[in-house]
């Protein structure tokens, strides 16, 4: 066999293991077929590395006995060269490492690991067939366009099978006089959006629909509607195609839409990329987030460090199973993979190597990508230890917490875990982590479809929720306030659909959260009845409503504010298809709601008040903070059948103040007015039982009140005065 010599003298083989398959026999070893020239290399940093001279490529597999380098070309389906790495020229430590000389950006390349002897072969899940993806590669091959099985020549696309290999990418993006935004938390108004969803619909009118820079012709409309923040679903590369590769599916083939399975944590999305091939989705990324950056706009992205795409014991061997299995997952002693997360394994987060590799995807993302902050998926997955027990004082997140990378980042923990560990107000984020807060979510709905015994709940969820924030030492910008988000009913099928319709998933009816404090209005599903839809109508507006008016940092979904429906399907991670596509050319019930969210969005802008940087003390009125009141002054009802609050907060002369009432009582009520600040009388600005234009009134056009000392809220209706 020919070798590929060290330039150190010693043959690049030199004690080569025997390599055998699962069923023992041995395996062939494949023919270099060009001269190359290698060095020991650098163990640091991990990954690959491009300079003028070559490239150096450093990985960490303690356990392995035997790593070789892999080398590709593109759309070839077998390797050019295999540089087996000698332990005592290529090893430092744990890392394996090589420089070869002569390589450019774009080339494919993968390793092998083996292990022998494997005396625990399902801890050490060892398999020297598999080509295995760099946990710090830059970008992926293997998957260019979106749905499509890719097949490299000589390979025909029945036989083909997904084999991703990673890329060497150079860093030559120009970013011009970009630069970060650096918009305070308190300031945000997030927007969740999912990037082919956003413009795969053909009425988004986008010439690369479904891509980044599809997106980016979007941007306008985000800018127009008043969001200034963007949340990415999953843009780590990832296989859509998962389900269908699994021969235990049925025919009818599923997509795996949401992306919540990544195969790389620092490879973008390739077929999210109008032009997807050697690693230019890096560069469409980058030109993504310039141009938000330039709109005024921040990029957060939701990030899945708590599992992979690897999957339990049948999922494929892909990167970090083969290269250090027991490092990387929680596994007991027999092996068996710790499932926290519902996806079949758990990433071990605070294992210190793998604790690195998510810091330095994390600083990668900001100081390469320039994004603006991060979701953690499942974080609390980020506080548990070896065992899967929760810790105190998580490393990882310390880490991540403390690290003057990321200082500037935004940080938001989705709180809780598959596994029942739910730490909403408690999750130990060092004093830099929000959180998603599921009780605003779950308490405003129940709130607004009337249920009775929550307004005392709702009154903490006004003010920023202090009893869960307060006592940390947190603000009220910590709370992330939402209603509806990718993962359940959409705002409008959260007043359309007293029952999940998820048939079309192909699971019986068994996936999907079957507790949605939904209210159908009467009717389930879509309808005609004019009625009907005047109280829906009413409902989304009044969800609004209340979570732009309520301190802390609201997240509105995507495409909400058009009135999107899913069909009262709650869990659409796998519908790639006019479900999950945001339909541009909404109803006229869609079109009065998103002109209601805009002017909502320029209200919230301008009214300081309601974005507080510290909790507002309670005062009586009329002193400086904040009162509630029920339907007489300074009389709120705190019993189990109330339906209805009022809060009035105030701020110093140059910041006036505002009285919000939030009305769930069937018919209406007449609530007391306090007085307005001296000089200053009390205008309406919203008021979702109106019709449009009334119910949301444009900046400095409030309507002047004229009723003596009291306003009259109509049933199921939030109603928002400022005193001017």
């Amino acid at each position: 066999m020919e070798t590929v010599k060290d330039s150190t003298g010693s043959p690049g083989e030199a004690g080569a293991p025997e390599r055998r398959g699962a069923d023992g026999q041995q395996l062939e070893h494949r023919e270099h077929r060009e001269h190359l020239v290698t060095r020991a290399g650098a163990p640091m940093p991990l990954g690959a590395k491009a300079t003028t001279e070559g490239v150096n490529f450093a990985i960490f597999s303690n356990d392995a006995t035997a790593v070789s380098l892999v080398l590709m070309r593109a759309s070839v389906e077998e390797p050019f060269a295999e540089i087996v790495l000698d332990r005592r020229i290529h090893r430092t430590g744990g890392v394996w490492h090589v420089f070869v000389e002569g390589l450019e950006p774009g080339i494919r390349y993968g390793f092998r690991a083996d292990r022998r002897p494997n005396r625990k072969p399902r801890v050490h899940r060892f398999d020297p067939r598999r080509v295995l993806l760099d946990p710090y590669g830059r970008a992926v091959s293997g998957s260019p366009v979106w749905r499509e099985i890719y097949a490299r020549r000589g390979v025909s696309k029945e036989a083909a099978r997904y084999t991703p290999r990673s890329i060497v990418v150079a860093d030559s993006f120009d970013w011009g006089r970009s630069r970060p935004v650096g918009r305070p938390l308190a300031d945000s108004v997030i927007y969740e959006l999912h990037v082919r969803g956003f413009t795969a619909h053909p009425s988004s009118a986008v010439a690369a629909p479904g891509t980044y820079d599809g997106l980016i012709e979007r941007i306008p409309y985000l800018v127009e509607l008043g969001v200034n923040t963007v949340e990415l679903l999953p843009v780590f590369e990832f296989d859509e195609l998962e389900f269908q590769r699994d021969a235990r599916e049925s025919s009818e083939p599923r997509v795996n839409f949401w992306g919540y399975s990544p195969i790389s944590f620092f490879a973008p999305k390739a077929s999210f990329a109008r032009e997807s091939r050697d690693g230019s989705a890096v560069d469409e990324f980058k030109r993504l987030i310039r141009t938000f950056h330039e709109a005024g706009i921040e990029v957060l992205l939701d990030v899945v460090f708590n599992h992979t795409g690897e999957g339990g014991d049948e999922g494929p061997t892909l990167s970090w199973r083969g290269l250090d299995n027991s490092v990387y997952y929680i596994v007991s002693e027999k092996g068996e993979y710790r499932d926290y997360t519902g996806c079949g394994n758990t990433v071990n987060c605070n294992q210190p190597v793998v604790a690195d590799l998510i810091v330095e995807s994390l600083r990668y993302w900001v100081t390469e990508m320039h994004v603006d902050g991060f979701r953690f998926d499942l974080a609390s997955i980020l506080g548990r230890g070896k065992n899967g027990e929760p810790l105190a004082q998580p490393p990882v997140l310390e880490r991540i917490a403390s690290d003057p990378v990321l200082a500037e980042t935004k940080l938001i923990a989705e709180a809780w875990d598959a596994a029942g560990l739910y730490q909403v107000g408690s999750f130990p984020g060092f004093g830099r982590f929000a959180e998603w807060n599921g009780k605003f979510r779950d308490e405003v709905r129940s709130f607004v479809k009337g249920d009775a015994g929550m307004v005392s709940a709702l009154a903490q969820r006004l003010r920023g929720s202090p009893d869960l924030y307060a006592t940390s030492g947190r603000k009220p910008w910590h709370s992330i306030n939402f209603v509806t988000s990718h993962d359940g009913f959409t705002l409008r099928d959260l007043v359309s659909y007293n029952e999940k319709h998820n048939a079309d998933n192909g699971e019986g009816g068994r996936d999907g959260d079957a507790h949605n404090r939904s209210w159908n209005c009467g009717f389930e599903g879509s309808t005609d009845d004019a009625a009907i839809n005047a109280l829906r109508l009413r409902q989304m507006k009044n969800f609004v409503a209340i979570l732009l008016f309520s301190h802390g940092t609201p997240m509105l979904l995507g495409g909400d504010e058009l009135g999107r429906t899913q069909r009262g399907n709650n869990n659409a991670y796998c519908q790639d298809n006019e479900i999950s596509w945001i339909d541009w050319h909404p109803n006229a019930l869609g079109t009065e709601l998103g002109r209601f969210v805009r002017e909502l969005l320029r209200r919230r802008a301008a009214l300081a008040l309601v974005r507080p940087e510290e909790f507002i003390p309670e005062t009586r009125s009329p002193e400086p903070g904040f009162t509630f009141h029920g339907v007489e002054l300074g009389k709120p009802d705190w019993g189990h059948d109330s339906h209805s609050i009022a809060l009035e907060v105030r701020g110093n002369d140059d910041e006036g103040a505002y009285w919000l009432a939030a009305n769930a009582y069937v018919g209406p009520l007449r609530f007391a007015l306090p007085r307005p600040p001296e000089g200053r009388v009390w205008r309406r600005a919203v008021d979702t039982s109106l019709p449009w234009p009334q119910d949301a009134r444009p900046l400095g056009a409030e309507a002047e009140l004229f009723q003596d000392g009291a306003y009259r809220t109509d049933g199921r209706s939030v109603v928002l005065l400022v005193a001017r």
